[in-house]
């Protein structure tokens, strides 16, 4: 069955952040996510980790001004030393908590800047971040975004995130593939991930319509774990939806407790 981890950005958010680490591991989670780590000292988040025994499998580099809108900045030309600034920042949380992967989202598309500009502005960064985390052992993903949520993200589809590493060219770079997103841009969920298996470094989930938990939309969800079981997927699935009610009382859909 596959292995779940609690996405503390969008579930148990009626407690304050560093208590949502307790309230994961008491609904049965072993392993957590979250978006970003960076407005608490990276010590106290390892204390709430190691106190619930609770593994972190990815948070997200710094994304740029988030409570202004910014949706990352790996395309912007103009912020390529904030973005390198941010590798090496997401690079010393990760030593800190123990974190295998890091995310980058790729950002909203800049007005006024021409497609191949855009173009090697991403590539390059991710080449220089893919290599920074190399060096410290890290995998980087890049994550497809739906453009019904965010209007104008860069990134939105499988075959281009694809391309995109091809041209970096780093071993260590992946997809993360969003099964919410991912349906509402192109949907053929099993087929893609069967095909790109080996190169899908991470999954999250959602339903949809309404972004909130499996079985309250058109997914289907049963068959989708036992698929991705039987092509051999071994990561954890990122539980990433906003819950319907509260998160406990929508925590019914998973097919048995993790622990």
């Amino acid at each position: 069955m596959p292995r779940f981890a609690a996405n503390l950005s969008m579930l148990f958010t009626e407690h304050p952040f560093l208590d949502r680490f307790a309230h994961a591991a008491k609904a049965g989670f072993d392993a957590v996510e979250f978006l970003f780590p960076y407005d608490w000292p990276a010590d106290e988040i390892k204390r709430r980790l190691d106190a619930h025994k609770l593994e972190l499998v990815l948070h997200n580099l710094p994304a740029g001004d988030w409570n202004a809108g910014e949706r990352g900045i790996a395309c912007h030309p103009d912020r390529v030393q904030e973005f390198r600034d941010g590798v090496a920042r997401a690079i010393t949380y990760a030593q800190v908590l123990g974190v295998p992967r890091l995310n980058c989202l790729l950002g909203k598309t800049p007005d006024g800047v021409a497609p191949d500009v855009l173009r090697t502005t991403v590539v390059d960064n991710l080449r220089f971040a893919a290599a920074e985390l190399d060096k410290a052992g890290l995998h980087l993903l890049i994550e497809p975004i739906n453009t019904f949520d965010i209007p104008g993200f860069y990134l939105s589809g499988t075959t281009q995130a694809l391309s995109i590493l091809d041209e970096v060219g780093m071993d260590n770079a992946f997809v993360q593939y969003d099964i919410y997103h991912m349906q509402r841009m192109e949907g053929e969920l099993a087929a893609t991930m069967h095909r790109q298996v080996a190169r899908i470094g991470h999954v999250q989930l959602a339903d949809n319509p309404g972004r909130n938990e499996p079985g309250t939309g058109e997914i289907n969800y049963a068959f989708l774990f036992a698929h991705l079981d039987a092509i051999g997927y071994q990561g954890h699935i990122g539980c990433e939806y906003k819950p319907a009610t509260t998160t406990e009382a929508g925590l019914g859909w998973r097919p048995r407790p993790v622990r």
